[in-house]
Order: C-alpha cells, then sequence, then structure tokens
C-alpha cells in the first residue's frame, strides 16, 4: 500500500499528478494551516513573457493562526476568475489542444466559489478524471487527527494502513525516519524527474501548471507526466 499525502493546490504541477498517479492511495492535507506564498492558492502558467502566476485571493486579513486550508474563504470582490479566464485564452488560445479542455475549465472557475478548498476539489477531480488518474483519494479532515509535523504523517500512514510512504523532497528536512521503520512503513522520496514537451511561446519551461500540459499535448498528457517516473 503505497500512500501519498499532499496539500491541495490550485491548478498543480505535473509532479504533483504523478505522485498521485503512482500510489495506491493518495491523502489531500486540507485540514492544516493555511502557508502564504505557497501552492495552495496559485501557480504558473506560461506567456509570451514567460512566467505569469494566476492567484486566487483570499480573506486572510486578521485571521493568520486560524486559517486552515478547508474553512479559508475567497475574497470574490476582487472578480479574480475573469482575470484567470482571459489570461488562459491568451496564452493558449492558440495551443492544439485549447479547445478540448478551455470550456470546462472556464466552467469550474466560473462558479460561485465560497471557500478555496471546494474549488481545489472539483478541479482536481477534473484535472484527475481527463487524465484517468484513478487513484483513491481521501482527505484529512475526516480522518480526526491529532497530531503534527512527523507525527501527522506517521499518524495518517498508520490509519490507511500504509506500507509504503511517498514523500516529497522536503520531507528529508522533517521527518524521522526511524519512526516510520519502528512502525514497519517504508519511505520513499519522489525525485521528480520533469519531462519536455511542445509547449507554446519560445524556450522550454518546467514546473507549469498541469493546464501547460493539457493544452498542449491532449491525451498524452499523462504518459507525458509518468516518463521515467515510476516506483511499481
Amino acid at each position: 500500500m503505497i500512500v501519498s499525502i499532499n496539500q491541495p493546490a490550485y491548478l498543480p504541477w505535473l509532479g504533483y499528478y504523478n505522485r498521485i498517479a503512482i500510489s495506491d492511495l493518495h491523502v489531500v492535507l486540507d485540514h492544516v494551516q493555511f502557508e502564504k506564498n505557497s501552492f495552495t492558492n496559485r501557480n504558473k502558467i506560461k506567456s509570451v513573457n514567460g512566467v505569469q502566476w494566476l492567484t486566487v485571493p483570499l480573506k486572510t486579513s486578521g485571521k493568520f493562526g486560524d486559517l486552515s486550508i478547508n474553512k479559508i474563504e475567497i475574497a470574490n470582490q476582487t472578480k479574480w476568475s475573469g482575470k484567470h479566464i482571459r489570461s488562459i485564452q491568451q496564452n493558449y488560445g492558440k495551443a492544439a489542444h485549447f479547445k478540448d479542455y478551455f470550456k470546462s475549465v472556464t466552467g469550474i472557475l466560473h462558479r460561485d466559489w465560497k471557500t478555496l478548498n471546494d474549488l481545489l476539489k472539483i478541479q482536481n477531480e477534473f484535472f484527475l478524471n481527463e487524465m484517468e488518474i484513478y487513484t483513491p483519494i481521501l482527505f484529512s479532515t475526516d480522518l480526526n487527527l491529532s497530531k503534527g509535523k512527523s507525527d501527522l504523517i506517521l499518524e495518517i500512514c498508520k490509519k490507511v494502513s500504509a506500507t509504503t510512504y511517498l514523500s516529497g523532497t522536503l520531507g528529508r528536512d522533517y521527518l524521522e525516519l526511524e519512526i516510520f521503520e519502528a512502525n514497519n512503513i517504508e519511505v520513499i522520496f519522489h525525485d521528480y524527474k520533469h519531462p519536455t514537451y511542445a509547449q507554446l511561446h519560445n524556450d522550454f519551461l518546467p514546473n507549469m501548471s498541469v493546464i501547460d500540459l493539457l493544452f498542449n499535448t491532449g491525451k498524452h498528457s499523462i504518459k507525458i507526466i509518468s516518463a521515467k517516473n515510476t516506483i511499481h
């Protein structure tokens, strides 16, 4: 039972989906505190001028320390979704598979979202379905958890009967590997090998949102994401 755990992300990058694809179970860590300048509410697309950030504005004023991801609200008065849609259309309108996905992506962004987590859930379901990634998904808010840091990851692994934990590279900085070993859970680090593929706008840029890949390569996306990245 290979388990991966990750905070939800807005328009995630390729490595996010590869880690899910090569897991037997994925847990979305949505009960922890929101971190400013993280990828939870923002990500990168490629424009004619290089990297462009798309950020979902949030109601954070006076709330830091009490901002769990599953409860944080979107600041919709900024009309952010229209700006994101226009940016996507301007930068990917000429991509080979733009018409295959734009209507659906637009439909998700145009909905009247109150909380960030609800948006991220529906967005993630769409991308997983389009790439035919069928790994079961659980949410940490449903697991009645009480620990923090390395202890939290171990607690989740034990609750879902993991035999292997597939960690992100940053796990090397805080995971207490001896505790996992004592609980017969192997830890593997996901050092994602980023593929190259045909992009618009000059030289190739890695680490873009998954929509960059979908708009440019269509149904071949999951094969590209998983190239040279498997643990089975």
